[in-house]
Protein backbone atom coordinates (compact mmCIF):
# COMPACT_ATOMS: atom_id res chain seq x y z
CA UNK A 1 0.00 0.00 0.00
CA UNK A 2 1.30 3.48 -0.92
CA UNK A 3 1.79 5.83 2.02
CA UNK A 4 2.29 9.50 1.14
CA UNK A 5 5.18 11.35 2.79
CA UNK A 6 4.40 12.94 6.17
CA UNK A 7 2.33 16.10 6.03
CA UNK A 8 3.90 18.91 8.08
CA UNK A 9 1.87 22.00 9.01
CA UNK A 10 4.18 25.02 8.83
CA UNK A 11 3.00 28.01 10.84
CA UNK A 12 3.99 31.38 9.41
CA UNK A 13 4.97 32.98 12.72
CA UNK A 14 5.00 36.78 12.76
CA UNK A 15 3.60 37.93 9.37
CA UNK A 16 5.73 41.07 9.71
CA UNK A 17 8.86 38.99 10.17
CA UNK A 18 11.00 36.71 8.04
CA UNK A 19 8.70 33.68 8.27
CA UNK A 20 6.73 34.26 5.05
CA UNK A 21 9.91 34.74 3.02
CA UNK A 22 11.75 31.64 4.24
CA UNK A 23 8.58 29.61 3.64
CA UNK A 24 8.31 31.02 0.12
CA UNK A 25 11.97 30.16 -0.52
CA UNK A 26 11.40 26.56 0.56
CA UNK A 27 8.21 25.88 -1.39
CA UNK A 28 9.65 27.37 -4.61
CA UNK A 29 12.66 25.05 -4.64
CA UNK A 30 12.56 22.71 -7.59
CA UNK A 31 14.45 20.08 -5.60
CA UNK A 32 12.07 20.21 -2.64
CA UNK A 33 12.36 17.05 -0.58
CA UNK A 34 10.15 14.09 -1.54
CA UNK A 35 10.36 13.03 2.11
CA UNK A 36 7.73 15.47 3.32
CA UNK A 37 4.72 17.51 2.22
CA UNK A 38 3.93 21.04 3.42
CA UNK A 39 0.72 22.67 4.56
CA UNK A 40 1.43 26.33 5.33
CA UNK A 41 -0.86 27.97 7.91
CA UNK A 42 -0.75 31.75 7.82
CA UNK A 43 -1.88 35.03 6.36
CA UNK A 44 -2.77 35.46 2.68
CA UNK A 45 -1.52 39.04 2.35
CA UNK A 46 1.87 38.27 3.88
CA UNK A 47 2.32 35.13 1.79
CA UNK A 48 1.50 36.84 -1.50
CA UNK A 49 3.87 39.67 -0.61
CA UNK A 50 6.68 37.21 0.11
CA UNK A 51 6.41 35.71 -3.37
CA UNK A 52 6.36 39.19 -4.90
CA UNK A 53 9.60 40.03 -3.07
CA UNK A 54 11.27 36.90 -4.40
CA UNK A 55 9.77 37.17 -7.87
CA UNK A 56 8.23 34.36 -9.86
CA UNK A 57 5.22 32.12 -9.42
CA UNK A 58 3.30 31.25 -6.27
CA UNK A 59 3.07 27.43 -6.26
CA UNK A 60 0.89 27.09 -3.16
CA UNK A 61 -2.39 25.17 -3.50
CA UNK A 62 -5.07 26.96 -1.46
CA UNK A 63 -7.23 24.82 0.82
CA UNK A 64 -9.92 25.69 3.35
CA UNK A 65 -8.73 23.59 6.25
CA UNK A 66 -7.16 20.31 7.26
CA UNK A 67 -9.60 17.91 5.60
CA UNK A 68 -7.65 14.89 4.35
CA UNK A 69 -9.59 14.58 1.09
CA UNK A 70 -8.08 17.90 -0.01
CA UNK A 71 -4.52 17.00 1.00
CA UNK A 72 -3.76 13.79 -0.86
CA UNK A 73 -1.43 15.26 -3.48
CA UNK A 74 2.09 16.60 -3.23
CA UNK A 75 1.04 20.18 -2.54
CA UNK A 76 2.54 22.44 -1.31
CA UNK A 77 -0.69 23.55 0.37
CA UNK A 78 -1.72 26.82 1.99
CA UNK A 79 -4.49 27.35 4.54
CA UNK A 80 -4.93 31.12 4.81
CA UNK A 81 -6.67 31.73 8.12
CA UNK A 82 -6.46 35.52 7.79
CA UNK A 83 -6.09 38.21 5.14
CA UNK A 84 -4.74 41.15 7.07
CA UNK A 85 -4.56 44.66 5.59
CA UNK A 86 -1.07 45.81 4.60
CA UNK A 87 -0.96 48.38 7.41
CA UNK A 88 -1.11 45.57 10.00
CA UNK A 89 1.86 43.66 8.60
CA UNK A 90 4.34 46.38 7.73
CA UNK A 91 7.87 45.02 7.55
CA UNK A 92 9.37 44.61 11.04
CA UNK A 93 6.35 46.28 12.66
CA UNK A 94 4.11 43.72 14.36
CA UNK A 95 0.62 44.91 15.20
CA UNK A 96 -2.16 43.76 17.49
CA UNK A 97 -3.82 42.13 14.47
CA UNK A 98 -0.69 40.28 13.34
CA UNK A 99 -0.01 39.10 16.91
CA UNK A 100 -3.53 37.72 17.28
CA UNK A 101 -3.22 35.98 13.92
CA UNK A 102 0.13 34.47 14.91
CA UNK A 103 -1.41 32.87 18.00
CA UNK A 104 -4.24 31.49 15.88
CA UNK A 105 -1.83 29.93 13.35
CA UNK A 106 -0.12 27.97 16.13
CA UNK A 107 -3.35 26.91 17.82
CA UNK A 108 -4.94 25.64 14.60
CA UNK A 109 -1.85 23.65 13.59
CA UNK A 110 -1.45 22.13 17.06
CA UNK A 111 -5.09 21.04 17.15
CA UNK A 112 -4.75 19.53 13.67
CA UNK A 113 -1.71 17.55 14.83
CA UNK A 114 -3.55 16.47 17.99
CA UNK A 115 -6.46 15.25 15.84
CA UNK A 116 -4.13 13.37 13.49
CA UNK A 117 -4.93 15.54 10.48
CA UNK A 118 -1.26 16.45 10.04
CA UNK A 119 1.75 14.38 11.05
CA UNK A 120 3.79 17.19 12.62
CA UNK A 121 4.01 20.93 12.97
CA UNK A 122 6.96 23.20 12.16
CA UNK A 123 6.91 26.78 13.40
CA UNK A 124 8.42 29.96 11.98
CA UNK A 125 9.62 32.64 14.45
CA UNK A 126 7.35 34.78 16.60
CA UNK A 127 7.79 38.12 18.35
CA UNK A 128 7.32 37.29 22.04
CA UNK A 129 7.02 40.93 23.11
CA UNK A 130 4.29 41.67 20.55
CA UNK A 131 2.38 38.54 21.58
CA UNK A 132 2.56 39.52 25.24
CA UNK A 133 1.11 42.93 24.40
CA UNK A 134 -1.74 41.13 22.63
CA UNK A 135 -2.55 39.18 25.81
CA UNK A 136 -0.52 36.04 25.13
CA UNK A 137 0.09 34.45 28.53
CA UNK A 138 3.06 32.25 27.63
CA UNK A 139 6.80 32.96 27.29
CA UNK A 140 7.01 31.19 23.92
CA UNK A 141 5.94 28.34 21.65
CA UNK A 142 7.12 25.61 24.03
CA UNK A 143 4.95 26.65 26.95
CA UNK A 144 1.93 27.39 24.74
CA UNK A 145 2.08 23.97 23.10
CA UNK A 146 2.46 22.31 26.49
CA UNK A 147 -0.71 24.10 27.59
CA UNK A 148 -2.65 23.24 24.42
CA UNK A 149 -1.80 19.54 24.56
CA UNK A 150 -1.99 19.11 28.33
CA UNK A 151 1.54 17.70 28.46
CA UNK A 152 2.97 17.26 31.96
CA UNK A 153 6.34 18.64 30.91
CA UNK A 154 7.77 20.04 27.69
CA UNK A 155 11.51 20.19 27.12
CA UNK A 156 13.31 22.37 24.58
CA UNK A 157 16.01 20.62 22.57
CA UNK A 158 18.25 22.22 19.95
CA UNK A 159 19.47 19.68 17.40
CA UNK A 160 22.23 19.88 14.82
CA UNK A 161 24.42 17.43 12.98
CA UNK A 162 27.20 17.54 15.59
CA UNK A 163 25.51 18.71 18.80
CA UNK A 164 22.19 18.27 20.58
CA UNK A 165 21.34 20.27 23.67
CA UNK A 166 18.25 20.15 25.92
CA UNK A 167 17.40 22.70 28.61
CA UNK A 168 16.28 22.25 32.21
CA UNK A 169 15.15 25.89 32.50
CA UNK A 170 14.25 27.96 29.46
CA UNK A 171 12.82 31.49 29.41
CA UNK A 172 13.69 32.94 32.80
CA UNK A 173 16.17 35.47 34.13
CA UNK A 174 19.63 34.11 34.82
CA UNK A 175 19.36 35.16 38.47
CA UNK A 176 16.26 32.96 38.83
CA UNK A 177 17.83 29.74 37.50
CA UNK A 178 19.16 28.35 40.84
CA UNK A 179 15.75 28.88 42.44
CA UNK A 180 14.03 26.76 39.79
CA UNK A 181 16.42 23.81 39.95
CA UNK A 182 15.46 20.71 41.89
CA UNK A 183 16.05 16.97 41.64
CA UNK A 184 12.63 16.24 40.09
CA UNK A 185 12.93 18.86 37.34
CA UNK A 186 16.44 17.76 36.35
CA UNK A 187 15.48 14.08 36.48
CA UNK A 188 12.47 14.70 34.22
CA UNK A 189 14.58 16.62 31.72
CA UNK A 190 17.20 13.87 31.58
CA UNK A 191 14.55 11.16 31.19
CA UNK A 192 12.59 12.97 28.47
CA UNK A 193 15.80 13.78 26.58
CA UNK A 194 17.00 10.19 26.82
CA UNK A 195 13.70 8.81 25.51
CA UNK A 196 13.72 11.30 22.63
CA UNK A 197 17.17 10.12 21.57
CA UNK A 198 15.77 6.58 21.43
CA UNK A 199 12.44 7.37 19.73
CA UNK A 200 13.08 10.49 17.66
CA UNK A 201 16.72 9.95 16.68
CA UNK A 202 16.73 6.13 16.60
CA UNK A 203 19.71 5.82 18.97
CA UNK A 204 19.28 2.50 20.76
CA UNK A 205 21.67 3.23 23.64
CA UNK A 206 22.12 7.00 24.02
CA UNK A 207 25.06 8.50 25.88
CA UNK A 208 23.90 11.58 27.73
CA UNK A 209 25.99 14.26 29.46
CA UNK A 210 24.63 16.61 32.12
CA UNK A 211 26.31 19.99 32.56
CA UNK A 212 26.90 21.51 35.95
CA UNK A 213 25.55 24.93 36.79
CA UNK A 214 28.69 26.51 38.21
CA UNK A 215 32.29 26.86 36.95
CA UNK A 216 34.06 23.48 37.01
CA UNK A 217 30.70 21.92 38.01
CA UNK A 218 31.08 23.53 41.44
CA UNK A 219 34.50 21.99 42.14
CA UNK A 220 33.21 19.89 45.06
CA UNK A 221 31.25 22.80 46.50
CA UNK A 222 33.90 25.52 46.20
CA UNK A 223 31.89 27.51 43.65
CA UNK A 224 28.31 26.57 44.52
CA UNK A 225 26.34 23.64 45.87
CA UNK A 226 23.70 22.97 43.19
CA UNK A 227 25.73 20.11 41.73
CA UNK A 228 25.81 18.28 45.05
CA UNK A 229 22.25 19.10 46.13
CA UNK A 230 20.32 18.66 42.88
CA UNK A 231 22.25 17.73 39.74
CA UNK A 232 24.31 14.84 41.09
CA UNK A 233 21.34 13.10 42.78
CA UNK A 234 19.25 13.47 39.58
CA UNK A 235 22.04 11.91 37.52
CA UNK A 236 22.39 9.05 40.04
CA UNK A 237 18.65 8.38 39.92
CA UNK A 238 18.68 8.15 36.12
CA UNK A 239 21.72 5.86 36.20
CA UNK A 240 19.82 3.57 38.55
CA UNK A 241 17.05 3.45 35.94
CA UNK A 242 19.55 2.04 33.43
CA UNK A 243 20.37 5.20 31.49
CA UNK A 244 23.89 5.92 30.30
CA UNK A 245 24.19 9.36 31.87
CA UNK A 246 27.32 11.21 33.01
CA UNK A 247 27.55 14.30 35.19
CA UNK A 248 27.51 16.84 36.49
CA UNK A 249 30.31 17.76 34.10
CA UNK A 250 32.21 21.02 33.78
CA UNK A 251 30.24 23.30 31.42
CA UNK A 252 33.40 24.66 29.81
CA UNK A 253 34.38 21.27 28.34
CA UNK A 254 31.22 19.17 28.05
CA UNK A 255 29.98 20.74 24.80
CA UNK A 256 33.32 20.19 23.10
CA UNK A 257 33.27 16.56 24.21
CA UNK A 258 29.77 16.09 22.81
CA UNK A 259 30.75 17.82 19.57
CA UNK A 260 33.65 15.35 19.27
CA UNK A 261 31.22 12.43 19.52
CA UNK A 262 31.65 11.35 23.14
CA UNK A 263 27.98 12.06 23.94
CA UNK A 264 24.75 12.05 21.93
CA UNK A 265 23.32 15.07 23.76
CA UNK A 266 23.99 17.48 26.61
CA UNK A 267 21.44 18.49 29.24
CA UNK A 268 22.05 22.16 30.12
CA UNK A 269 20.85 23.93 33.22
CA UNK A 270 19.80 27.19 31.55
CA UNK A 271 19.09 28.79 28.20
CA UNK A 272 22.35 30.50 27.23
CA UNK A 273 24.55 27.79 28.74
CA UNK A 274 23.28 25.47 26.01
CA UNK A 275 22.43 27.85 23.19
CA UNK A 276 25.69 29.77 22.99
CA UNK A 277 27.82 26.72 22.08
CA UNK A 278 25.01 25.30 19.97
CA UNK A 279 24.57 28.41 17.85
CA UNK A 280 28.31 28.77 17.46
CA UNK A 281 28.21 25.42 15.63
CA UNK A 282 24.73 25.44 14.10
CA UNK A 283 23.70 29.05 13.59
CA UNK A 284 22.28 28.35 10.11
CA UNK A 285 21.10 24.74 10.29
CA UNK A 286 19.99 24.30 13.92
CA UNK A 287 16.53 22.98 14.73
CA UNK A 288 14.41 23.60 17.81
CA UNK A 289 12.55 20.43 18.84
CA UNK A 290 9.96 20.29 21.63
CA UNK A 291 10.17 17.05 23.62
CA UNK A 292 7.49 15.59 25.86
CA UNK A 293 4.47 16.61 23.76
CA UNK A 294 1.91 14.17 22.33
CA UNK A 295 2.49 15.86 18.96
CA UNK A 296 5.66 16.40 16.90
CA UNK A 297 6.88 19.98 16.82
CA UNK A 298 10.05 21.41 15.32
CA UNK A 299 11.00 25.00 14.65
CA UNK A 300 13.59 27.13 13.00
CA UNK A 301 16.36 28.15 15.38
CA UNK A 302 16.35 31.86 14.54
CA UNK A 303 14.26 34.90 15.26
CA UNK A 304 12.08 37.18 13.17
CA UNK A 305 15.17 38.75 11.50
CA UNK A 306 13.52 42.14 11.04
CA UNK A 307 16.73 43.51 9.56
CA UNK A 308 16.35 41.13 6.60
CA UNK A 309 12.59 41.35 6.03
CA UNK A 310 11.72 42.45 2.50
CA UNK A 311 15.25 42.03 1.14
CA UNK A 312 14.90 38.50 -0.23
CA UNK A 313 18.20 37.63 1.49
CA UNK A 314 16.89 35.35 4.22
CA UNK A 315 18.42 31.90 4.65
CA UNK A 316 15.94 28.98 4.57
CA UNK A 317 18.47 26.37 5.77
CA UNK A 318 17.06 26.11 9.29
CA UNK A 319 13.50 25.68 8.01
CA UNK A 320 14.62 22.92 5.64
CA UNK A 321 16.42 21.17 8.49
CA UNK A 322 13.36 21.55 10.74
CA UNK A 323 11.11 20.03 8.07
CA UNK A 324 13.50 17.12 7.53
CA UNK A 325 13.63 16.40 11.27
CA UNK A 326 9.86 16.66 11.74
CA UNK A 327 9.19 14.29 8.85
CA UNK A 328 11.87 11.86 10.01
CA UNK A 329 10.38 11.69 13.50
CA UNK A 330 6.90 11.22 12.01
CA UNK A 331 8.11 8.30 9.88
CA UNK A 332 9.77 6.63 12.86
CA UNK A 333 6.61 7.13 14.92
CA UNK A 334 4.50 5.45 12.23
CA UNK A 335 6.92 2.53 12.00
CA UNK A 336 6.73 1.99 15.78
CA UNK A 337 2.94 2.03 15.60
CA UNK A 338 2.96 -0.48 12.75
CA UNK A 339 5.33 -2.79 14.61
CA UNK A 340 3.17 -2.57 17.72
CA UNK A 341 0.09 -3.41 15.64
CA UNK A 342 1.82 -6.40 14.08
CA UNK A 343 2.89 -7.63 17.50
CA UNK A 344 -0.73 -7.53 18.71
CA UNK A 345 -1.78 -9.78 15.86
Amino acid sequence: MFHPPPLVAVTMGDPAGIGPEVIAMVVRQTNISPEWRILVVGDETAMVRAFEILGGADPLVRVNGFESKNLLGAGPYFFATTKLPENEIRFAQPSAGSATATIDFIRRAAVAAWDGKVDAICTAPINKHALKQAGFAFPGHTEFLQHLTGARRAVMMLAGSSLRVSLVTVHCALAEVPRFLDIELITETISITYQSLVDDFDISRPRLAVAGLNPHAGDAGLFGGEEQRFIGPAVSHCQQQGMDVSGPLSPDTVFYRAHQGEYDAVVSMYHDQGLIPFKLLHFQDGVNLTLGLPIIRTSVDHGTAYDLVGTGKANPTSLLAALDLAAGIARRKKRRAQRAQCTKH
